[in-house]
């Protein structure tokens, strides 16, 4: 990546909490994630590897930790352009934190209230990223992520409702939908996204899939503090994918409310939905106690 290149990222992503580039992944590379995807799915129990939409839809909605079930997903965390554009933003020294994947089926697909990924895990800095890899072509018909630009700079939001965690930001605290900026564009795009952008994206009402890869990275002397269940258990597969891990936390100011949930829950879509208050944690996949839950 060139230098202009890493500059105007970067000086997008300080700005807005977010910043784009366009066809990062080639058809190809697309392709086969796309086919890693039917082949983690072919199974005769989809839920023994991925969430599925609640009722009778029986359609995945998030497969769990891919690069943990794929290796081509695996590769794609650790792509050389991918990680140009992570350290321009969080600098050269760079741990892979965790991954998901999710699948808006046509006509289907969950709704994501607004959040901040922060809430879900806070560190001792906020060098975090998570890069949003378009793996079909977006638009605001198939559930474009929408954003609010420079919401990272205003600090972390309340995730409570009546006194517990529940992942999203409601009410009078809930960003005015006139702000909203939908991020389209074509597969293979990436959008790269500040733990404190606040975001959200609609059910997907088009005839459409909008498929998208999650890895998320932050930098090496950003520190866990808070492990609960929910949270804790991402720290088993954080690696050094870039520069040299630290020997010291790098301590933002300020004060982080932990998430602390009624009771546990296997994934953003069940805590926000308030599924979690009448099912286990576990839900029906081990993956749920090992995956990210965001």
């Amino acid at each position: 990546m060139s230098e202009i290149v890493s500059a105007t990222l970067a000086k997008e992503y300080q700005e807005n909490g977010f910043a784009v580039a366009e066809r990062l992944f080639d058809p190809s590379e697309v392709a086969e994630l796309g086919n890693a995807i039917t082949e983690i799915l072919a199974v005769p129990d989809i839920g023994s590897v991925a969430e599925v939409e609640p009722g009778d839809k029986g359609m995945a909605r998030r497969i769990w930790s891919p690069t943990q079930q794929h290796p081509a997903f695996e590769r794609a965390a650790a792509h050389p352009g991918l990680l140009d554009h992570v350290e321009a933003l969080i600098g050269p020294d760079i741990l892979f934190h965790y991954s998901k994947l999710h699948l808006k089926a046509p006509q289907v697909g969950s709704v994501v209230d607004w959040h901040q990924d922060f809430a879900y895990y806070p560190h001792t800095n906020t060098d975090l990223v998570t890069a949003l890899v378009y793996l079909d072509d977006t638009t605001v018909e198939n559930s474009a992520l929408q954003v609010v630009p420079g919401s990272h700079r205003q600090g972390l939001a309340d995730h409570y409702v009546d006194g517990h965690f529940r992942g999203k930001v409601t009410g009078a605290n809930a960003p005015d939908p006139a702000l909203a900026v939908p991020i389209e564009a074509p597969a293979g795009s990436v959008v790269f996204i500040h733990c404190l952008l606040l975001h959200y994206s609609s059910p997907n009402r088009s005839d459409r899939y909008r498929r998208a890869f999650l890895p998320a990275y932050r930098a090496a002397d950003a520190f866990p503090i808070h492990f609960g269940p929910h949270a804790g258990h991402n720290e088993a597969g954080v690696r050094l994918l870039r520069g040299a891990v630290s020997d010291t936390a790098r301590v933002e100011a300020g004060a982080w409310r932990l998430p602390l949930a009624e009771r546990p829950f296997g994934s953003l879509f069940q805590l926000q939905e308030g599924a979690h208050e009448t099912a286990t944690a576990a839900a029906s996949t081990g993956y749920a106690t090992t995956e990210a839950s965001r």
